[in-house]
């Protein structure tokens, strides 16, 4: 527990250095329009994070967080991340002008949410969309929603209750295939995933020891009706080079947050963030369950404490989404979406992503 606290103290210490004077970018509720580059921010009308990007109808479409000014102070619960609504990004090709559409879902609609709209994810069947979003509920704790819409873009209907059994947060949906879907999610710290070790939410708890495997994300296959989980999630078990669980003081390599699935050449690949190490890592495995066998690095740190990504293809090629503070020069909770191509070597490895370009 000592070394877990001085990794709290160290983050919070790095946030609050990271805080420097920035104004919010005008915002308009009408869409507005601007042309992409290459490792510079998609939008400079809102503040934007936490993206996963998708191809529907042969258009990309990008659903991120919506970054807010505030005066809540950082600190490791992440209450100073106050998002309130979700607005979807959209391109007709990878070059083509970047859409902000009008707000797709926010929070004074969905019923059951009290605060904090984080990292949310998108899918689609049979025409229909849905998008689903963690919230702290009114007893605040997190759980996870789901809204519908007839249009990628929305704007989305929230279920008037969380996901039956959700908890924690980063939900982020895999669609194999053999079209069945497959929902993973969980985040420590702020995420409240290691208040649900013993199966329900415990205020009071301990992290496993430096030693022992660590908290690992979940995963459950969806029901048909897209709206639940057809199966009680079970852990995704990240294993190191031996084949061993990645214990929990590995804090270049163990799971902090922001699970995501992606298929290369019939090889699964599952990405994540480390957090208090500010790297995005990555894993394969011949099951959407896994286990999953670490490999590397996707993504070097980036400005701003947290690091948080996407992996799509479009038109043959891969492209990396993911998101930094340089727009806002280093206030950590307003951050900007960007993008940059990713390549693999002849081993399907995926060389990592190092150099960035600042706004």
């Amino acid at each position: 527990m000592s070394k877990l606290l001085m990794f709290m103290s160290v983050g919070i210490a790095l946030m609050a250095c990271q805080e420097t004077i920035s104004k919010n970018p005008a915002e308009d509720k009408n869409q507005q329009t601007t042309k992409p580059k290459f490792k510079q921010a998609l939008v400079t009308d809102i503040y934007t994070a936490d993206p996963s990007a998708h191809v529907f109808n042969n258009k990309i479409y990008i659903y991120p967080s919506h970054d807010v000014e505030t005066d809540i102070k950082p600190n490791h619960h992440g209450d100073h991340f106050a998002m309130r609504d979700y607005k979807v990004l959209s391109m007709d090709s990878i070059n083509s002008e970047v859409i902000t559409h009008p707000t797709a879902l926010d929070i004074n609609d969905i019923p059951w949410a009290g605060r904090q709209l984080w990292a949310p994810d998108a899918a689609e069947k049979n025409g229909q969309y849905y998008l689903y979003f963690p919230a702290r509920d009114k007893q605040d704790i997190f759980r996870l929603g789901v809204a519908k819409s007839d249009k990628p873009e929305g704007p989305f209907v929230a279920e008037p209750n969380p996901m039956p059994g959700s908890y924690s947060i980063d939900p982020s949906v895999y669609k194999d295939s053999d079209n069945t879907y497959y929902l993973y999610f969980g985040g420590i710290w702020g995420g409240q995933l290691q208040n649900w070790q013993n199966g329900k939410f415990e205020a009071e708890f301990s992290y496993p020891a430096d030693k022992e495997p660590a908290l690992m994300p979940k995963v459950a296959k969806l029901a048909g009706n897209m709206l639940e989980m057809a199966e009680k999630p079970r852990d995704v078990m990240l294993l190191d080079e031996s084949g061993e669980p990645i214990t929990q003081g590995d804090n270049h390599r163990r799971f902090f947050e922001a699970a995501w699935v992606h298929k290369y050449k019939g090889t699964y690949y599952f990405s994540y963030s480390t957090g208090d190490t500010h790297k995005i890592a990555y894993a394969t495995g011949s099951s959407p369950y896994g286990p999953f066998t670490y490999q590397g690095v996707v993504l070097e740190p980036v400005i701003g404490w947290t690091n948080h990504h996407s992996i799509m293809e479009y038109q043959g090629k891969w492209y990396l989404f993911y998101h930094d503070s340089s727009l806002s020069k280093g206030q950590t909770h307003l951050r900007s979406v960007k993008m940059a191509e990713i390549k693999y070597d002849a081993q399907g490895k995926i060389q990592a992503i190092t150099d960035f370009v600042e706004n």
